[in-house]
């Protein structure tokens, strides 16, 4: 049991080699360079590492609470979870977390194919991807067959923001901190436009993205995505890239902008440049949107839930998070009562302004 910073280099290196020969696309959520940054805003970060034949052959990156009460390492903003294990290796789950004295583990985006965790959902979600695999003329072919007039109308506002606005310019990785700064008050602005609890008035949440944005490895690249109109910013997005995948994130726009829809033309563009780039998927991650249907090419599963092991601290999570957990899901799979909570947050949120 190790804190992630003092995993050795062979480790490391061990555990990119199994994310490199996994069947799942190469999430960065899933490298141990996004667990060793939530190390270091997060103290109760672990990593559990499994040996077999005397070599590192397998990772649970977590974080343990109270009682022992387990969490997939950065619960609630990362969007691919899970164990990243030798192909064969299966050990018992419950010795696992014997073994790390976790009393439960708890996930809210296990990745796909996570055999040793996928028996304890409670849920199973849908996470949204665009396939920018041929390259993004193909993509956009994708898009005129599926949403013709979505695509249509959108490239049209793309340049009425040229003529009204000014030039527009798109910067796929921007190192400006002030853009990174911007991107964080228009995410503040609209968590509390949408009643939602702000994730960016988190202290280790903000230290966290600032740290991630700093972070240049091959397999997890912080990376800011801005569409600047007459030289300033207009729309915005943090994420973090891999080879392969770009993990969508944070993303915002100037809500004085939005008659030209910045955000779906920064999507646009973030997919060209990926694709130009070698990146054959943007992951915008579970939770229903309307933008992401008009973007998106496919889906893949994801999953919540818990595995326990008898005991109080397994008690204890169940009384804290599970009777929320079944009151969200029931309203999610309703949508007249969906739309009646996203009104009632939206009314909270004026009133708090008021």
């Amino acid at each position: 049991m190790l804190r992630p910073e003092e995993l050795g280099e062979g480790e490391r290196g061990h555990w990119r080699e199994l994310r490199a020969g996994a069947t799942t696309p190469r999430n960065p959520f899933m490298e141990p360079e996004f667990t060793d940054v939530v190390g270091r805003v997060r103290p109760r970060a672990r990593v559990a590492v499994l040996y077999d034949g005397g070599e590192a052959a397998g990772f649970l990156p977590h974080e343990r609470g109270p009682l022992g009460q387990g969490r997939a390492i950065g619960l609630g903003v990362s969007d691919c979870q899970g164990a990243v294990l030798r192909p064969g290796l299966a050990p018992d789950t419950r010795r696992l977390l014997r073994a790390c004295s976790l009393s439960s583990f708890a996930f809210d985006n296990l990745e796909a194919e996570q055999g040793l965790f996928v028996p304890h959902a409670a849920e199973e979600h849908t996470a949204y991807v665009i396939d920018v695999e041929k390259g993004y003329e193909a993509y956009e072919s994708v898009l005129r067959a599926q949403s013709p007039k979505f695509l249509k109308t959108t490239l049209a506002k793309e340049r009425r923001l040229g003529r009204q606005v000014g030039d527009v310019r798109f910067v796929f990785d921007e190192r400006e901190p002030a853009a990174l700064r911007t991107l964080m008050e228009w995410k503040s602005a609209q968590y509390r436009r949408t009643g939602r609890r702000d994730r960016f008035a988190q202290d280790w949440i903000s230290r966290l993205v600032a740290r991630l944005a700093e972070t240049r490895a091959p397999e997890c690249t912080g990376t800011l995505s801005v569409l600047y109109a007459g030289g300033r910013p207009v729309a915005a997005h943090f994420g973090l890239r891999s080879a392969t995948v770009l993990a969508c994130w944070f993303p915002a726009y100037d809500p004085g902008f939005a008659k030209y829809s910045p955000g779906l033309v920064l999507h646009l563009r973030m997919a060209e440049a990926a694709a130009a780039g070698g990146i054959g998927m943007l992951d915008m991650g579970r939770g229903a949107a309307e933008y992401k249907d008009s973007l998106k090419t496919g889906e893949l599963p994801v999953y919540e839930g818990t595995v326990t092991r008898p005991g109080a601290g397994a008690a204890l999570h169940w009384l804290g998070r599970e009777p929320a957990r079944r009151a969200h899901g029931f309203v999610r799979t309703r949508p007249r009562l969906a739309s009646l909570a996203a009104r009632t947050l939206k009314g909270a949120a004026r009133l708090r302004r008021s």
